[in-house]
């Protein structure tokens, strides 16, 4: 009797042995399976930020520098033509050189008007932070005056190289500036992400170089609409900076 026992317990063992092996091997294979057919994660190399409304708070009165270089009655009738926005610096690109002389100053003094009042946006830092300890390189492209970014760079203590101003032509949205970027770098421009609050500019200038795009919209001021009637979607919109680093966390490769 012990034997027969025996003999059953050891023919029940190497049943359930199989059995298990049998689960192993479409486990693994699954594994194997389920792993293959993961989409690859892009690879980001660099990121280059808008700074007005991007990376320092809008402190800015867009509507009284333009009424003060338009005058009134020129301002509604600009205003009325444009509902996505003014782009005076086109606007005036095409004056009398004294004409535009003026009106460049104007603008540059509400500029350096706002300069005491710059007040870095949430979650700047912590992307900033995070982007250095990935070694990914951080560049800035504005349509503000060098003393804007100058300024930025001293009192925050955050670096952006290159850091392009105005005074780099063609500016936004023209794909210029992000392009000299990338080739500073070395890298492709659909290795680069370009993170702005403008459509028309930020978003425009990514798409016209080959780059990765990030529209920063805390304020909802976007749709499915606006970009249609613009032909511009970018391919992410963010409501902050917060988000804009879960997103680079956990969907791209990132490697310097």
């Amino acid at each position: 009797m012990p034997i027969k026992i025996s003999h059953r317990f050891s023919i029940l063992s190497f049943l359930l042995f199989k059995s298990f092996l049998r689960l192993l091997a479409k486990s693994a294979l699954f594994h194997l399976f389920s792993m293959s057919t993961l989409p690859a994660k892009s690879r980001l190399r660099g990121v280059v930020f808008d700074l007005d409304g991007t990376l320092i708070a809008p402190v800015i009165d867009f509507a009284a520098m333009h009424k003060a270089v338009l005058g009134d009655d020129e301002y509604e009738r600009v205003k009325a033509e444009n509902p996505y926005g003014i782009d005076i610096l086109h606007h005036i690109e095409n004056w009398s050189p004294d004409k535009q002389r003026k009106a460049y100053q104007i603008v540059t003094d509400f500029e350096i008007q706002g300069l005491d009042r710059l007040q870095i946006m949430p979650g700047a830092a912590e992307l900033c932070g995070f982007l250095d300890g990935k070694k990914i390189r951080r560049g800035l492209i504005t349509r503000n005056v060098k003393e804007s970014v100058d300024m930025f760079h001293q009192r925050f203590g955050m670096m952006f190289s290159p850091a392009l101003s105005r005074e780099f032509c063609p500016c936004k949205p023209d794909p210029a500036p992000l392009l000299h970027i990338c080739s500073t770098w070395g890298v492709q421009p659909n290795e680069v992400m370009m993170v702005g609050d403008n459509l028309k500019d930020d978003v425009a200038c990514g798409k016209q170089a080959g780059a990765l795009t990030c529209l920063l919209d805390e304020n909802g001021m976007y749709g499915s609409q606006d970009f249609a009637d613009l032909d511009l979607t970018p391919d992410f919109k963010m409501c902050s900076l917060k988000e804009v680093y879960s997103l680079l966390e956990s969907n791209f490769d990132l490697r310097p």
